[in-house]
């Protein structure tokens, strides 16, 4: 990596050459919503910081384009990313049949905008629906797929989206050593993974913003003190989707009873959300003195804020990955991040069935300061992502091979096997004279 860095351009130049690039890699990133841009955004920075290799293409949809969700599609624009194509393709309802709505709706608009950019490779975050749908719909159209944190673990049914993806992707990059591990197990190509941490890290581990106290005063008021909020941000869990909106309500009414200054962010676009939000207002969270209710928080600030919290509480993978590389306290809620690696600032709560059980937690975790965890990445992801990148042969096959353990021989035909066997060689050593005959498989001397 550093022999690579350290390289001059023309010699990067003639490793892209060696490797089939002879042309600038032409990169489409595709973002659905605010989570995954925090996660894309490094590698686009990166991609646009070097013209000479790589065009970029950004295409927005999702949740990025509904004003309910915080209009998120504006924070890309301040980033100073030109945005290729904005597709709508939420179908609203918030129910089970609306996200498969939706990914039949992305389904329907995306062959239109691949056909018109052609791009040489399409990049791929994590295991939300309209990922999905950016997957299969570049699958099909011959367009190779980076897939960025596959082989994770976690709850829900964005497992199985995850997993789903990794078998239509051609090239991966995962976050943790036993991501890589499961990629290995799941039959992938080891030469096309990269084990390259994640890419939010490098942002997160060399964020040094002094001026924080501006930040936690702007979103939860002048009168608030670091290490004495908390960062409330919980979604539905789609295959239980009823107890998760009980378990909200009971976090709820334990945050009212702790009594402490509270952000809450509102919940993603997943089947359950609107439910989630009724609960909300039901409650009075919106106009609560204690609780500051927004849709969406630029994750510059997000960053400071959760790093200087008493408290992060929910069940994002925010808060069991990013958070710990600030040894900010956690509580983890249900089972929507089950599986996933995470630090000792995690507390989990899987079965927050009582209003108790979640104060108590709260009672336990709240102004605690853990060793800062680098399990997720080292803040080097980046560059190691744009040299993956640059040393993908486009002249290689497309077609995915899969490395399968050994089986039994097959008993079919195949016709080379034939052609060889129709003759064999026979030797004889017997007596004085080496005596050799070629011999058909009809046993007759040729």
């Amino acid at each position: 990596e550093v022999y690579f860095k350290n390289l001059s351009k023309q010699k990067q130049k003639e490793v892209m050459e060696k490797n089939g690039n002879n042309h600038k890699l032409r990169v489409c990133v595709a973002t659905c919503n605010r989570a995954d841009y925090s996660k894309l955004a490094p590698i686009m920075f990166g991609i646009k910081a070097e013209p000479q290799f790589f065009e970029l293409d950004v295409v927005v949809l999702g949740s990025h384009l509904i004003d309910d969700y915080g209009n998120t599609y504006r924070m890309i624009e301040q980033d100073d990313f030109d945005i290729h194509t904005r597709l709508h393709t939420i179908v609203r309802g918030e129910d089970e049949a609306a996200m498969v709505e939706s990914v039949g709706l992305a389904l329907v608009k995306l062959p239109d905008v691949l056909n018109r950019l052609k791009p040489d490779i399409m990049i791929v975050h994590g295991d939300r629906f309209d990922a999905l749908a950016l997957a299969t719909s570049a699958a099909l159209m011959n367009i190779r797929i980076l897939h960025i944190e596959g082989g994770e673990v976690s709850g829900t049914i964005d497992d199985s989206i995850r997993h789903a993806i990794t078998k239509l992707a051609h090239y991966h990059v995962c976050c943790t050593r036993s991501a890589e591990q499961h990629l290995i197990a799941m039959c992938e190509d080891h030469d096309r993974i990269l084990l390259a941490g994640c890419p939010s890290y490098d942002k997160l581990l060399s964020a040094k913003n002094k001026d924080y106290m501006s930040i936690i005063s702007m979103w939860l008021g002048e009168d608030v003190k670091t290490r004495d909020y908390i960062v409330a941000l919980q979604h539905p869990v789609t295959t239980d989707i009823k107890h998760s909106i009980k378990m909200f309500e009971l976090t709820l009414d334990a945050l009212i009873s702790f009594n402490k200054r509270t952000l809450v962010l509102f919940p993603n676009v997943d089947a359950g959300s609107k439910e989630m939000v009724r609960v909300m207002r039901k409650k009075g969270i919106e106009h609560h003195p204690n609780f500051r209710a927004v849709k969406h928080v630029p994750f510059d600030q997000f960053i400071q804020l959760v790093a200087h919290a008493g408290c992060m509480i929910g069940n994002s993978s925010c808060g069991v990955r990013e958070v710990g590389a600030f040894g900010t306290p956690v509580i983890n809620l249900g089972t929507r991040q089950t599986g996933r690696e995470t630090g000792e600032n995690v507390l989990h709560v899987r079965d927050a069935d009582t209003q108790d059980k979640i104060l108590h937690a709260l009672q336990l975790q709240f102004g605690k300061q853990y060793p800062c965890s680098k399990i997720y990445g080292d803040g080097n992801a980046v560059p190691r992502i744009l040299k993956f990148l640059k040393s993908i042969d486009l002249k290689e096959p497309l077609q995915k091979k899969f490395c399968f353990p050994p089986v039994k021989d097959n008993i079919s035909q195949d016709i080379d096997h034939i052609l060889e066997t129709q003759s064999a060689l026979a030797v004889d050593l017997g007596g004085t004279n080496l005596r050799v005959a070629i011999v058909s498989m009809k046993v007759n001397i040729l």
